[in-house]
């Protein structure tokens, strides 16, 4: 029996450098390559000739000449998009870049489209003000057009029940990818700081992370100690970061660390995991550390609360940052520990992870229309929400096309 093909898009590639989406990508291939066929499209911007392979653990593999982030994520998708419409029976599409096109997919095609919104990406403040309100238009394209939305995090379904009358699939991330490695000699020669206790983060260095808000903290708190590793010299934001705090003495700032084994030595060996995630969704970096067993302190927004089942502990400035850093007991950090790798051992492996995909699969080959949930809210009488100041509540969804 033929097996059904998949294209994977939006992605920068195969095989996984670090990164959320690429790192779906590569444990979909590896659990589900038996059952389906997929193609992952790829940027040849991130690939060196040698790197550019064309299978990977049974997936096949095309390459687009376009970086797959920022402004050419726009045409990257979309030219993946029509290229994977030759020979794909389901399209699953992993972020909203692309979205402009899914009309004419829809209307002029039997493909079936899953689409991974990715957190509500047109509130992040890297943007221009083009960039949210074309981002924001994407979405509602995104899940209008799509089969099955994917959220990967209750609070954003909620969000798009709310916003589009739409029952979004949630579903997470795996981190069962990461590892607790024992520092070796040359561990400790090349990276001094595995001596000492050490609080760590690991994330991209946007505003939307609030990393001057974790380098403030410890700049007030000079006997305790940071190591924080990102792309600093990516943004204006991060390389007046960099310089402004990379003599603090107690601040370790190091770039972007693409080697599995390191990454997960500087975090599996830390004390406490910062995480200072803003924008929605279910953070990879987040539940990584989870999995690692690190007592998490945790940025104060719903997103990161849902994730971590309201069992870290959180600060939404500066202030709250240093008293959590200071007041946090022996105890306490145990009692976490054991919290996050009980949360995460739960529901965020990749067989889970991947054994879900399998179903929405099946599910969307199988579907023809595209569920629709109705808010209680909207059925309530406009005089009743009117009284208590609550009109806007029935309007939320004005874009979206009721059937």
């Amino acid at each position: 029996m033929k097996k059904q093909s998949i294209a994977i898009i939006g992605t920068v590639g195969l095989p996984a450098k670090y990164g959320g989406f690429e790192t779906l990508a590569d444990h979909l291939v590896t659990h589900l390559s038996v059952k389906y066929d997929f193609t992952v499209y790829c940027s040849k911007k991130k690939y060196s000739k040698k790197e550019q392979i064309t299978t990977y653990k049974g997936a096949k593999l095309e390459y687009i000449n376009l970086e797959a982030n920022g402004i050419q994520s726009i045409p990257y998708d979309t030219i993946s998009i029509i290229k994977a419409l030759r020979k794909n029976d389901v399209l699953l599409i992993l972020g909203v870049a692309g979205a402009w096109i899914l009309p004419f997919v829809k209307f002029f095609t039997n493909k079936k489209i899953i689409i991974s919104i990715d957190g509500i990406e047109w509130k992040r403040d890297k943007w221009s003000l083009f960039a949210k309100l074309y981002l924001c238009w994407a979405e509602k394209m995104a899940i209008r057009f799509s089969h099955i939305d994917i959220s990967d995090n209750e609070s954003i379904q909620d969000y798009t029940a709310l916003r589009y009358e739409t029952l979004s699939r949630v579903i997470e991330y795996g981190a069962d990818h990461t590892l607790q490695v024992r520092p070796k000699y040359e561990d400790f020669m090349k990276y001094p700081f595995l001596k000492l206790d050490y609080a760590v983060k690991v994330c991209r260095i946007e505003p939307e992370n609030n990393v001057h808000i974790v380098l403030e903290a410890f700049k007030k708190l000079p006997h305790s100690n940071l190591v924080i590793v990102g792309n600093w010299d990516n943004s204006t934001y991060g390389k007046k970061l960099k310089e402004t705090f990379n003599k603090i003495p107690n601040i370790t700032i190091f770039d972007p660390v693409y080697n599995q084994r390191e990454i997960d030595l500087i975090r599996g060996n830390a004390a406490i995991y910062i995480h200072g995630h803003s924008a929605g969704g279910t953070n990879p970096s987040l539940v990584e550390a989870m999995y690692l067993g690190l007592p998490i302190i945790s940025f104060n927004v719903s997103y990161n609360k849902t994730t971590t089942e309201n069992k870290a502990l959180y600060f939404s400035n500066t202030a709250q940052l240093i008293q959590q850093l200071q007041t946090i007991t022996e105890a306490e950090m145990n009692t976490i520990s054991k919290e996050m790798k009980s949360i995460a051992l739960r529901r965020y492996t990749w067989e889970k992870i991947a054994n879900q995909y399998h179903l929405l699969i099946k599910e969307v080959i199988a579907i023809d229309k595209k569920r629709r949930v109705l808010s209680e809210i909207q059925e309530l009488d406009s005089r009743f929400l009117t009284k208590y100041n609550l009109e806007h509540l029935q309007n939320n969804t004005m874009f979206y096309e009721k059937r």
